[in-house]
């Protein structure tokens, strides 16, 4: 089992930043990838972003291209997720995931594969 955990979220004005981070525990034994996604008010979750095991590839959704950037370190077993110039359209509940069986960070691209979740972030962006 895994556990994944969310924190970073919060309210910001619209043009500000955030930065979340997602930090995993348990038997992490195996390369992973792992990756954000989000879900607004009455809307299907998507995928944001998502990161190989290396940290040497990275995806992002066409919405956030430019403006967040995912990262991981901590021995990584911690990715991040900076998120500048932000807008209305940005606020949701934002999760990090976790693909056991890729470690690329691709598969969580296509929005499938993900094998472990975390309860989820709050993030605000106010007009």
């Amino acid at each position: 089992q895994v556990q994944l955990v969310e924190s970073g979220g919060g309210l910001v004005q619209a043009g500000g930043s955030l930065r979340l981070s997602c930090a995993a525990s348990g038997r992490t034994f195996r390369s992973y990838a792992m990756g954000w996604f989000r879900q607004a008010p009455g809307k299907e979750r998507e995928f944001v972003a998502s990161i190989s095991w290396t940290g040497g590839a990275t995806y992002y959704a066409d919405s956030v291209k430019g403006r967040f950037t995912i990262s991981r370190e901590g021995g990584k077993r911690v990715v991040y997720l900076q998120m500048n110039s932000l807008n209305p359209e940005d606020t949701a509940v934002y999760y990090c995931a976790a693909d056991m069986d890729d470690s690329s960070g691709y598969t969580m691209s296509r929005n499938v594969g993900m094998d472990y979740w975390g309860k989820g972030t709050l993030v605000t962006v106010s007009s």
